[in-house]
């Protein structure tokens, strides 16, 4: 009968784990995978608005410069073989107050709906 039970006891503990990425926990590789695709798309749209290798590590100081460097070459690579321009960005540069402004609205509004939510688990 013992072994019955271990048997059960383990196949549920499987199971729990298993359910591991829907409980919210982060996990390492993934997030490091997000983060070098998400490097190399930015080295690729830096490239494809023809912008300098430089000038896209100095817009984007928090992305790996490697990945970037990745995603920039194969971009140019692809454009050359497929003879295809250069598609130059048609909205203006931000500036930094534009940009303080942007992240202080978002964060605000941020903080308006998590406070939202709160208040409508309460009320239940």
């Amino acid at each position: 009968m013992l072994p019955r039970y271990s048997a059960l006891i383990s196949v549920s503990f499987l199971v729990m784990l298993s359910a591991c990425d829907r409980l919210g926990i982060a996990d390492p590789a993934k997030e490091a995978a997000q983060k070098e695709s998400d490097a190399r798309a930015t080295g690729s749209a830096c490239r494809h608005a023809g912008r300098a290798i430089e000038d896209c590590y100095a817009l984007n100081p928090d992305a790996a410069r490697a990945s970037i460097f990745a995603g920039w070459k194969e971009m140019n690579d692809y454009m050359r073989e497929n003879k295809i321009e250069v598609v130059k960005p048609e909205l203006p540069p931000r500036t930094e107050s534009e940009a303080d402004d942007a992240s202080a609205s978002a964060s605000a509004s941020a903080s308006e709906s998590a406070s939202a939510s709160a208040s409508a688990k309460s009320k239940k």
